[in-house]
C-alpha cells in the first residue's frame, strides 16, 4: 500500500473541503406507473460556506 492509499480522512475534514469550494447537486426523480408520469421532482442545489467572498443572502433581512 502506498501512503495515499492508507491515508484516512475524517468526515468533518471532507465536508470542510467540499464546502470551501462549493458543491453542486443535481438530480431527477420520476414516479411512473403504467408508462404514465405521476410525479416528477427536479433538484438543483448549490451548497457553499459563507465567508467574506460569499456573503449570506439573508444578511439584509435581519
Amino acid at each position: 500500500m502506498t501512503v495515499i492509499e492508507r491515508r484516512e480522512i475524517a468526515l468533518v475534514d471532507l465536508l470542510d473541503r467540499l464546502l470551501a469550494g462549493g458543491v453542486v447537486l443535481a438530480g431527477d426523480v420520476t414516479l411512473r406507473i403504467a408508462d404514465v408520469d405521476l410525479v416528477r421532482i427536479n433538484l438543483n442545489a448549490l451548497i457553499s460556506s459563507v465567508n467574506e467572498n460569499v456573503p449570506s443572502p439573508w444578511e439584509n433581512l435581519l
